[in-house]
């Protein structure tokens, strides 16, 4: 068997080549069965060194954690021999280190932009909530109360919709696909995790997540990487039943590193008239549902 170094030796590098080189089915790379045994799946190590126009021992070297300098060309080189994604391109970019590297990102911020609460507060007909790039919920509105949960009565630093994706049971029932759901979100906790290795809150999420939930380890292992991007989700509501939403996502340009999450449904569908229900039926008086109850605690 491949040696690869050790998992926990903080080899990003090593381990997302190596999971991508797995992956990739050697046919769709030009390479058909020649009938020789592969004792891993994916491509051979001398297939991707061949693919990418470099030696098969800096393949090793490379994936073993024993050098991570690596130069624009020769990731280029590796990411086409890969045929990575536009979002597995940029992790691979994120955790190498190159000759140029890109700045250290600060730490997500711990209150909500005033310019995103200025929008949070007057989305009155969409449920919607803003986020830091680990996805802490850092303030929401009365529709995302009544659509996901009661935020307010979830400790600050344990509101975190990834992790309530794995370990809380009623959370998890809203999804119609909770698998689906739930890669993604390892996907963009992975894709974080590469953009800020020192991050001390996103380590102790990820270790109490791998812990506690062998999915969440087993998904984590793959390298899967997803940057924000539209997406549609059908949620399970034990008041209006299914209900099939569209999930975007904005940010300003003062705080990058963090975004409002809104949900909408195209008008005249099912859907659209099961939300409006629910925000007509949604209580009105509890004062955390705005978020603001738990602004500037920890994770808040």
């Amino acid at each position: 068997m491949e040696h690869r170094g050790n998992p926990s030796d903080g080899n990003e590098l090593g381990e997302f080549l190596y999971a991508r080189r797995a992956a990739l089915d050697p046919r769709r790379a030009g390479f058909p069965d020649d009938g020789r045994l592969r004792r891993v799946p994916g491509l051979r190590r001398e297939e991707l060194a061949q693919l990418a126009h470099v030696s098969v021992d800096y393949v090793v070297r490379l994936e073993q954690g024993r050098t991570r300098r690596v130069s624009r060309p020769v990731l280029d080189a590796l990411a086409d021999a890969l045929q990575l994604a536009p979002d597995e391109r940029a992790y691979l970019f994120t955790v190498a280190d190159v000759t140029q590297p890109a700045p250290t990102r600060r730490p997500a911020e711990q209150q909500a932009d005033p310019q995103l609460r200025q929008l949070l507060d007057g989305m009155h007909d969409i449920p919607a909530m803003i986020l830091n790039r680990r996805m802490d919920v850092l303030a929401w509105n009365r529709g995302a109360a009544s659509l996901l949960t009661d935020f307010g009565t979830i400790p600050p630093d344990k509101r975190n919709l990834i992790r309530l994706t794995f370990l809380d049971d009623a959370y998890r029932s809203l999804y119609a696909d909770w698998s689906r759901a739930a890669r993604e979100c390892v996907a963009v906790l992975r894709m974080e995790a590469g953009r800020n290795p020192d991050d001390p809150a996103l380590t102790a999420l990820v270790g109490e997540l791998t812990v506690r939930d062998r999915d969440f380890l087993t998904w984590w292992n793959t390298y899967q990487v997803r940057g924000p991007r539209e997406l549609t989700k059908t949620y399970i509501h034990p008041v209006v039943g299914a209900v099939t939403l569209d999930v975007q996502q904005f940010s300003v340009a003062t705080h990058p590193d963090q975004q409002l999450i809104a949900y909408t449904a195209p008008p005249d569908t099912p859907s659209h008239e099961a939300l409006r229900f629910l925000l007509q039926w949604a209580p009105t008086t509890a004062d955390h549902q705005n978020g603001r109850a738990g602004e500037g605690n920890g994770h808040g």
